[in-house]
Order: C-alpha cells, then sequence, then structure tokens
C-alpha cells in the first residue's frame, strides 16, 4: 500500500485504545491522530485529571473495561481496537500484586467478546516480555529471546501467565470467528509523561528520579536495586507506539517482539544517566528489593523479517528526553514541597 493509499485507509478507520490514560496509551493516542485515523475513543479506569495525556482531538471516557457493560460500551463504533488496558507497574508492583495482575484476564475477554458482537475488524493486544520463561533469563549474559521461546511456558508469575493467556485467547477468537487479531510482546518501554514517582514506576525512569532528587538536593547518593548487574534492554515509547501500528496494520498472525536490542546492565544505565545530569554518585546497593529476571533482551530478527523495521533510538538519546522531562518533575515537587512547608 503506497502512502497515499494508506492515509486513505487509515482516515476510514475508527480506533479505540484501551488504557489510554496510562503512558504508553497516552503516547499512542497522539500517534494514531498524528497518522491520520478517523477518530480515536480513548478508555481508561481513571478519572480523565488523573490521565498522563489527554488530547483535544480524541473522545475521552472513563470506563472500567472489567465490567463487561462498559466493554459493550467502548467498542460500539470501532472498527480497529488497541487494548493497552491493564493493573500494572515496575517490578516493584508485579511481584508483589499478582493477584491484580491476573484480573487484567477480566478487561482482555470482555474485549474480545464486545470487539466480535460489534462486528470490530481488528484486535491489538499488548502482551510483554514477561511471558517468557524464568529458565531462559538465569543469566546476565542471556541470549536474546526470540519469539519460539516461550514455550515451554513457564512465564513469570501473575503478569507473565495472564498476558500468555490473553495471546491465547486472542488466537482462539480469531480463529472462530472473531476480529483479526495482532499481538506484540513489548520489552521495558520507556520515555516522558508517565509513572515517575510512586510503585508502578518502571527502572529508567526511577532512575532518572533518583539522579534528579540526588542534582537537586545535593545528597549524592543513590539506590540501585539488587547488584546492579542484572540486564535488560529497554525500548523509547516513539518507537514502541510506530511499532504497535506497524503489527496492527500487518499481516503477521503471530506473537512479535517490540523491545530495543540494546542491552546493558542496570549499573551502566546509571552511568549514562549521570552522564547526562553531569553528576557523580555514590552508589549503595539494596539486595533485599524484588529483582526480576537476571537477565532479558530483545531478538529482533523476526520483527525485521516481518516489517523490515525494528526499534533504532539509542538509549542515550531516549534517556536524555527523560531525564529532561522528570528533572522538571522533581524541581516542580521540590519547589511546591518548600512553599507547603512555608504556608504552615
Amino acid at each position: 500500500m503506497d502512502d497515499n493509499a494508506l492515509l486513505l485507509h487509515r482516515s476510514r478507520r475508527r480506533a479505540l485504545v484501551t488504557g489510554a490514560g496510562g503512558f504508553i496509551g497516552g503516547h499512542l493516542v497522539r500517534h494514531l491522530v498524528e497518522q491520520g485515523y478517523g477518530a480515536v475513543r480513548a478508555v481508561d479506569i481513571k478519572p480523565l485529571d488523573a490521565w498522563h495525556q489527554r488530547h483535544a482531538a480524541a473522545e475521552n471516557s472513563s470506563l472500567d473495561l472489567a465490567r463487561i457493560e462498559a466493554a459493550h460500551e467502548a467498542c460500539d463504533g470501532p472498527t480497529d481496537v488497541f487494548n493497552l488496558a491493564a493493573d500494572m507497574g515496575g517490578m516493584g508492583f508485579i511481584e508483589t500484586q499478582r493477584r491484580a495482575c491476573m484480573l487484567n484476564v477480566l478487561i482482555n475477554t470482555h474485549l474480545l467478546m464486545a470487539a466480535q458482537a460489534h462486528g470490530v475488524e481488528r484486535f491489538f493486544f499488548t502482551s510483554s516480555a514477561c511471558v517468557y520463561p524464568d529458565y531462559r533469563q538465569d543469566r546476565v549474559d542471556v541470549d536474546a529471546l526470540a519469539e519460539t521461546d516461550a514455550y515451554p511456558a513457564m512465564p513469570e508469575d501473575g503478569y507473565g501467565w495472564e498476558k500468555l493467556f490473553g495471546e491465547r485467547m486472542c488466537a482462539a477468537f480469531a480463529d472462530e470467528g472473531g476480529p483479526v487479531t495482532r499481538v506484540a510482546r513489548l520489552h521495558n518501554v520507556y520515555g516522558p509523561l508517565g509513572a515517575w514517582d510512586c510503585d508502578r514506576t518502571k527502572a529508567p525512569a526511577a532512575i532518572c528520579r533518583k539522579v534528579a532528587q540526588a542534582v537537586v538536593s545535593g545528597d549524592h547518593t543513590i539506590e540501585i536495586w539488587g547488584d546492579g548487574e542484572q540486564t535488560r534492554s529497554f525500548t523509547w515509547v516513539d518507537d514502541c507506539t510506530r511499532g504497535i501500528v506497524a503489527i496492527h496494520e500487518s499481516d503477521c498472525t503471530v506473537p512479535l517482539n517490540l523491545g530495543s536490542s540494546e542491552q546493558v546492565t542496570i549499573n551502566q544505565l546509571v552511568t549514562i544517566v549521570e552522564a547526562i545530569a553531569g553528576v557523580t554518585l555514590k552508589r549503595r546497593h539494596n539486595t533485599e528489593a524484588p529483582l526480576g529476571v537476571r537477565g532479558r533482551n530483545s531478538d529482533n530478527t523476526f520483527i525485521r523479517q516481518q516489517l523490515d523495521w525494528a526499534p533504532d533510538t539509542s538509549l542515550r538519546d531516549g534517556l536524555a528526553q527523560t531525564y529532561a522531562w522528570i528533572l522538571e518533575q522533581v524541581r516542580a515537587t521540590t519547589t511546591a514541597r518548600a512553599a507547603a512547608t512555608e504556608v504552615v
């Protein structure tokens, strides 16, 4: 499909983005609007004033999609569903809130049922690298994870099992009269306009916050979870949203990795942010903190074959933008707290 035909095609599509008040969802709504989708409906369980982003070009509403009635309301009209809705967060959340993570199955199940009932044509499910077995991620020098490595299954307890079940549910609906389904396994997405100071904060934002707090306070120390030698790859949010749309519109019927293949240790991640901030901090390692798997990286061979593309924004470039935004938040919060103290 050439560019003009693609623009015309998108102008006739009506998209539903669930989890639109969250970090990735807010960026995806913006991306769909910019890519020329004819209408975008944005839905999240949070009150509108608690969303990370709201876009005037979208129809924004607060609905609890774990309720079947709300799922039907949301799916009445759209041609395309992008399901990003989930109760989740960083490692501190998913290791201690397994019940909440498992209950996300209600959202995807109800949305698939409603999507089929209302004639939705395409359904995108946001899966996770947490579907991969622990036994393939028990070394820092881990082999990059290929899509076929998900089986034999032994995903991360709670969140990983729910995501793997969601993948199977999508395949079953697609095989038995439901909408066409597409699945991406996201790997550690980061960027501005997300959680940065709570138990849902992921590693890049948490490290940026800790460095920014050290800079603002003058206390040049930082706590690192674990020994810092655990390895990860981190995906720039704009690469993620571009990949979501490309996978959704593709002919690929099986799950695809959507992640950077630039692997670093957490200690190296800290060093990069220190260099961006122009500071060197004294490191304290908390070996009692939640750690997750020992090593994880994305094998992008298959996505390159399918899309002739893979995430390519360097970690240094993405972190520079993320740190700049989080530094603003830390400064604003520090100023507000100081003002409140003076009033008291």
